[in-house]
């Protein structure tokens, strides 16, 4: 009777009350026998237990992952486009810090969106909505195209390179981009509009392409979870970089920018020491994917030549805390050197990153899926199925019947 085995013991294996072993044996997830030994007893199948324990496992693994997956413990989207060894980053294989040294964010455009041919940044067709250099023109311009975009339903790669170039320089043009013509490259577009030199118009293009894409960041899952839905390119563009103006993620050096004005009206020395002495982190040092340094900063930082003042803030802080400059510092870095508009470090960022949640939005919609994360219940104790919303003199049959009807479709859709 070795694959038969005793109430008791499949309760102590499932974890589970003898009330729902009997729902097992009545679903016919577990067979049951009469015990010969004593007919008012049952036995149940050992094999038929052990399936429901793996079962139970497994579940209770994904459970796990699914709430980890979120906050980045693990990841939990297949993805072509970017990944991280050698303490790098990689555009599908190619080491992306030796990109920076002579490719131009059309190159990286060509190579992260897995085109055949060369991609075109030409914007010449698409009209801004505000007049206003910056930020503002760029979301206010962008959200008009979303919308009245297309949806990606249905589309070629082809036809979806072909916006996907427009929006990129579209961006540009938001941010002061001047073009002599329409195949002239990012970079020496954003210096003709900033007053800048042929060198420093490289400088700017290697920020652009060690920034162009970073993995699953909080920008690419989001523009992807609207790329997944079907909207149009701008729209899922437009969400991606919603997200990415938030201080901690894509907007991270107009916080270091802040600290920076601090150091050139107060001196290194003092916001070094108020920071410490007060406990507040200095934005812009260290990074989780990089515990050894930022390789992106790194690379940046030999090119630059920033002001005395804060190129000694930056080695100060490093010799105290031992935290090492991430790329937004350096971007901030680059900006006070060129002399370049207030929000051009956060240009620099947007435009070049909007390849990279392109990118992303271009693999998703051949998933085919829509992204439907599920939520873990932890609000108050559901009320009876069967009791009724107020008192019967404030609601009618039918009046309930049509609430429970909304109810019901609120929490399919």
């Amino acid at each position: 009777m070795r694959n038969w085995i005793t109430l008791a013991e499949a309760t102590r294996q499932l974890g589970v009350q003898a009330q729902t072993i009997y729902a097992y044996a009545s679903r016919g997830n577990i067979a049951v026998m009469q015990d010969p030994s004593d007919p008012r007893k049952s036995l149940y199948r050992a094999d038929d237990v052990a399936a429901l324990c793996r079962k139970k496992q497994v579940g209770r693994k994904r459970s796990a992952l699914a709430v980890g997956t979120i906050f980045g413990s693990e990841p939990c989207i297949y993805t072509s486009i970017t990944t991280f060894a050698r303490g790098r980053p990689y555009y599908r294989g190619r080491d992306s810090i030796k990109l920076s040294e002579y490719a131009t964010l059309e190159d990286v455009g060509a190579l992260l969106w897995n085109a055949d041919s060369a991609v075109s940044f030409d914007a010449s067709e698409l009209e801004h909505f505000t007049a206003d250099i910056g930020r503002q023109r760029a979301f206010t311009s962008l959200a008009a195209l979303a919308a009245s975009g297309h949806s990606t339903v249905g589309r070629t790669d082809a036809a979806l390179h072909a916006e996907a170039g427009q929006l990129v320089a579209f961006l540009a043009d938001a941010f002061g981009a001047q073009a002599s013509s329409p195949t002239q490259p990012i970079h020496k577009r954003l210096a003709k509009g900033w007053h800048q030199s042929e060198i420093d118009a490289e400088l700017i293009r290697g920020a652009l392409v060690l920034v162009a894409d970073h993995e699953i960041t909080s920008s690419a899952f989001a523009a992807r979870i609207t790329a997944s839905t079907g909207a149009s390119l701008a729209s899922c563009l437009l969400t991606g970089l919603a997200t990415l103006s938030g201080p901690y993620h894509g907007d991270a050096s107009g916080r270091v920018r802040a600290v920076f004005e601090d150091v050139q009206r107060l001196g290194a020395d003092h916001v070094v020491s108020h920071h410490l002495r007060s406990a507040i982190a200095i934005p812009g040092f260290g990074h989780h994917i990089y515990p050894d340094g930022d390789p992106r900063a790194e690379a940046l930082l030999q090119r630059v030549n920033p002001p005395a003042e804060l190129a000694a803030f930056v080695e100060k802080v490093v010799t105290l805390t031992g935290l090492k400059p991430n790329i937004d510092v350096v971007l901030a870095m680059l900006a006070a050197q060129l002399k370049l508009p207030r929000d051009a470090a956060f240009g620099i960022f947007c435009i070049a990153r909007s390849v990279g949640l392109l990118a992303h939005c271009i693999e998703q919609l051949r998933v085919g899926k829509v992204i439907r994360p599920r939520g873990r219940y932890t609000g108050p104790t559901l009320e009876d199925a069967g009791a009724k919303f107020g008192s019967d003199d404030e609601h009618t049959d039918s009046t309930l019947d049509v609430e429970k009807n909304r109810v019901f479709k609120t929490v399919s859709s």
